[in-house]
């Protein structure tokens, strides 16, 4: 009997720690979908404690909440595929994709440089002063070309809005479209890695996070063969 008890609790630790190593997600998705908890305030979901019948998940803010194992297991060989159906059942009352993005990839090549011209741009419009004898940026870098200066001076109130706002609707975009379809936490580090970068890169941005999609993608379709 006590052998029996010992084996129940090592398999019991064993799934809490590789649920809250490997599948932090999964409990994010229990929050958002059956106890209806943002995925803000769900980030960073800690798995407590697990029996037969329910599962106690913490959330990033500290509320705890019990979540119904159902149907009940009967063993522990059983709630793998118990919390697998589970999270299946959240992907789909979600919307989500069951690919979850965890990383984030910086940009290379010359869309190194993107950030560091849309700032450098917005900087320079960011007032109309910039472009009128005086400023630094004229007497150092407009001087010899007036007619340009000009142009930027008559354009300046038109184009930082312009810019602002087209900008703004690419970083809304990801979020609504990628991140949040990968189950990236609103508002976390990682959502703002990619929101920013969004912000000043445009579509590159999208073109690596696809990338990492396709890439897990890839290796599901491996691991099915």
């Amino acid at each position: 009997m006590a052998e029996a008890q010992s084996r129940d609790a090592g398999a019991k630790e064993r799934i809490i720690q590789h649920m809250n190593q490997d599948h932090q997600d999964s409990l994010v998705r229990y929050l958002e979908h059956k106890c209806h908890v943002s995925s803000y305030y769900a980030r960073n979901a800690h798995l407590e404690d697990i029996t037969f019948n329910s599962m106690t998940i913490t959330s990033g803010k500290g509320c705890r909440y019990v979540i119904p194992v159902d149907p009940p297991l009967t063993s522990w060989s059983e709630a793998r595929s118990r919390v697998v159906a589970m999270d299946a059942e959240c992907i789909d009352g979600l919307k989500r994709s069951n690919i979850t993005v965890k990383k984030y990839k910086r940009p290379k090549g010359v869309w190194i440089i993107a950030p560091f011209l849309v700032a450098g741009t917005m900087t320079a419009f960011s007032k109309r002063s910039n472009f009128e004898p005086g400023s630094f940026l004229y007497d150092y870098l407009l001087k010899s070309v007036p007619d340009f200066a000009k142009f930027c001076h008559t354009i300046q109130p038109y184009l930082l809005p312009g810019v602002i706002m087209i900008h703004t609707t690419e970083a809304a975009h990801m979020a609504s479209s990628r991140l949040d379809k990968h189950s990236v936490p609103r508002f976390g580090a990682l959502w703002w890695k990619w929101v920013i970068s969004t912000f000043f890169e445009g579509i590159d941005a999208f073109k690596r996070f696809d990338r990492i999609v396709a890439d897990q993608e890839d290796l599901k379709a491996k691991l099915k063969h």
